[in-house]
């Protein structure tokens, strides 16, 4: 599908700015499922006042999505109308430690770097980013976590860009934590934050890393095309036990899988299309809630317009269970 050009509608839109506008880019190129439609106008900003100057001129009714590292996205095959911000390394990727046990981050910084500079100062706490395969403006957004550890309980400040281009400073209790959500505006794009550690040893933080990560190789397919944890852990379950017992383990839809070394992974194996992928989700939704009653919730962002094989509709499945 593609999309009417808007700076052919809007000419005015790149006036002074520094960044990279693409028109009709292809969102296969920058998630991790490489799959999806194309973004109607990709924005790389240069820096964060770049993104501030272009937020306050965008006209107010065209829809604005950030996207991070593209981990734990899935792009539906009919693309994404209005602009996908994307954080650049170059612009948002700093990362500098501003007291003992204190860093100053960027949004696109991804989650392992983190941990390993605070495993070079010395500085615990961050040992469970090493297994997190994101950016931490993501991380931010969705209070990402990982072997009983959660990005709120290191997050101190952040400063978010919103709709209009202002800049706001949210503290921790700002964000309206919970399990694997925040409750932060949607039309904020957060560009930095402070997180705070604790005092440790270089050593002791090495070894709780190479835990972390050998865990991650030895139990998850990281080098396949996936987006992370599919579903969140109902309160009291593992969501890949409960897949499990529901016998989908390896499903496949199309070039869609159920992975079959972690079965709570979803995998492209080469040409899944987000039709696939989605379906897949949905039918193993249906039928863990027939086999055992409880309703999985995705943690996989799904997002844009459906492409020509029609919407997926939740539950949708072999199970025939709807909700």
């Amino acid at each position: 599908m593609s999309f009417p050009d808007l700076l052919r509608t809007y000419p005015d839109l790149g006036a002074g700015i520094r960044g990279r506008l693409t028109a009709n880019q292809p969102m296969s190129a920058v998630t991790w499922f490489r799959t999806g439609g194309a973004a109607q106008l990709l924005f790389q900003p240069a820096d964060a006042d770049d993104l501030a100057r272009f937020l306050a001129v965008l006209p107010g009714d065209i829809p604005v999505l950030p996207v991070g590292l593209g981990s734990n996205l899935l792009i539906r095959d009919g693309g994404v109308d209005g602009v996908v911000v994307r954080l650049s390394a170059k612009g948002f990727g700093g990362l500098e430690q501003v007291g003992e046990t204190r860093f100053r981050v960027g949004a696109a910084v991804p989650d392992k770097r983190l941990a390993e500079a605070a495993a070079a100062a010395g500085v615990g706490g961050f040992a469970f980013f090493a297994g997190i395969p994101g950016g931490l403006g993501g991380a931010l957004r969705m209070n990402a976590g990982a072997h009983g550890a959660e990005t709120r309980e290191r997050m101190i400040e952040l400063t978010a860009i919103d709709r209009d281009g202002q800049r706001h400073v949210l503290k921790n209790a700002d964000m309206g934590y919970a399990y694997r959500h925040s409750n932060a505006s949607q039309d904020f794009i957060f560009v930095e934050a402070v997180f705070e550690g604790v005092a440790s040893d270089e050593a002791t933080v090495r070894r709780q890393m190479a835990d972390v990560i050998a865990h991650r190789e030895t139990a998850q397919p990281i080098r396949e095309k996936t987006g992370g944890s599919t579903f969140k852990n109902p309160e009291g379950h593992s969501a890949w036990k409960l897949v499990d017992a529901a016998g989908c383990r390896g499903l496949t839809i199309g070039g869609a899988q159920m992975s079959e070394m972690h079965c709570n992974f979803m995998i492209n194996t080469g040409e899944a299309t987000g039709h696939d992928l989605e379906l897949l989700g949905e039918t193993v939704r249906a039928r863990v809630l027939a086999q055992s009653g409880v309703r999985l919730e995705w943690e996989i962002k799904r997002l844009g317009h459906f492409g020509p094989q029609g919407e997926i509709q939740p539950f949708l499945g072999q199970a025939g269970e709807a909700a």
